[in-house]
């Protein structure tokens, strides 16, 4: 940690030492072209304990993060329209359910050859399953894509995704020998009958009205507060659940865009989910240990490209399947093909069971992070080659 004199709050001077690194990396990420996720990313990794060592204790950031997860997952709920997602329920289901199965059996393959338990093997292919919301959901945002096709095809199988992961974690548990009691599944069931129930009133009454609204209609304080209760409102309810709090965090967006309040939060709301999605991203880099990875570098390569040419071609044909263009399904088996952060559940569940170890957990980190910071480049690659494919016809 900074050694600082007795005069200055080590908080204050840690705030200021990451806005100042943030605007310098991201004045040189802007030049390039590049997304700020992957600066967010790196500044983690440079003043973390495998770093610099400036940030040593990390709690705080990582609960900050999680805030960022569930005001993103919130904002996207208030701009996309349910009976649209619903549309898309077919390639949501079989998309994630092919991509579930494909990664595990991949990884079975490549855990027989670094002679890997079998254990280990299937729970790294949940981690690899999954896509990244919070990285999709702001490329999808800063290209205007949201409510495009290609948007609303992605948006449906990531929150099928964001469903999933309980089952997953149950079958974690199941791995290790630990049951799931019968309470704590009933529990996680009603919870998502609440969700359901939520979805389907939403769904038939197109558009409701919010309590107080007209009230509060100009008073910008209020609704401040009215929009916070309902993103953190609806996260503690599916937290309480058993749920993820950032799926509880985006029905109640959907319930924003229904009441067609979206533009005043947005308004409210927008530098906050800018901070805390940033802290969030800061979080991940301060997991990378740039040792481990060089010393299993192999391994890891390994792995990442078989993430990546997986997760796109599996996404890609799902997508071609159910009536996207080859170049739209293309770029969404792109836009699918990291690794997302809800796979660091799967991994810290793993890891507290003991159906990891030190070096599994660390393994998992280390892809899930560099998955991420590659994305926007393969993304971007995918979509020059889009382009030469274009000019060429031309």
């Amino acid at each position: 940690m900074i050694s600082f004199s007795a005069n200055f709050d080590p908080t204050i001077g840690l705030i200021s030492i990451l806005a100042i690194v943030i605007m310098a990396v991201g004045l040189l990420l802007k030049k390039l072209k590049q997304p700020y996720i992957i600066g967010y990313i790196l500044i983690g990794a440079i003043l973390g304990k495998y770093g610099l060592g400036y940030i040593a204790d990390t709690i705080i950031i990582d609960r900050l993060g999680e805030i960022g997860i569930i005001l993103l997952l919130f904002f996207v709920g208030m701009e996309i329209s349910l009976p649209e997602i619903i549309k898309q329920w077919k390639v949501a289901a079989i998309g994630t359910f092919l991509q579930v199965a494909t990664s595990v059996l991949i990884l079975l393959g490549i855990g027989y050859f670094f002679n890997w338990s079998i254990e280990r093997s299937i729970i790294i292919g949940f981690v690899i399953a999954l896509s990244s919301s919070a990285v999709i959901i702001k490329i999808l945002s800063d290209n205007n894509l949201i409510n495009s096709r290609i948007g609303k095809n992605v948006l449906s199988i990531l929150l099928m995704q964001d469903i999933i992961i309980v089952p997953l974690l149950i079958i974690t548990s199941a791995i290790a020998g630990k049951e799931e009691s019968t309470e704590n599944i009933i529990t996680m069931v009603v919870g998502g009958l609440i969700i359901v129930s939520v979805l389907i009133y939403i769904y038939s009454k197109k558009t409701i009205q919010l309590p107080f609204s007209k009230t509060i209609e100009n008073d910008h304080e209020l609704q401040v507060f009215l929009a916070i209760l309902f993103c953190f409102g609806g996260a503690l309810v599916s937290s309480v659940f058993g749920l993820s709090a950032a799926l509880g965090a985006f029905v109640g967006g959907m319930v924003m865009h229904a009441s067609q309040a979206a533009h005043w939060i947005h308004d409210t709301l927008d530098s906050f989910r800018v901070l805390f999605v940033a802290i969030f991203f800061i979080s991940i880099g301060l997991q990378l240990d740039f040792n481990f990875i060089y010393e299993h570098v192999y391994a890891l390569s390994a792995v990442i490209l078989s993430v990546y040419i997986t997760n796109h071609l599996i996404n890609t044909i799902i997508l071609r399947l159910f009536s996207c263009p080859w170049k739209e399904a293309f770029l969404g088996g792109a836009l699918l093909a990291q690794i997302g952060e809800l796979s660091f559940l799967i991994s810290a569940s793993a890891y507290s069971l003991h159906i990891i170890e030190s070096y599994g957990y660390k393994f998992t980190i280390s892809l899930i992070s560099l998955t991420l910071i590659i994305s926007p480049f393969w993304i971007t690659l995918t979509e020059r080659l889009i382009a030469l494919k274009r000019i060429k016809k031309n």
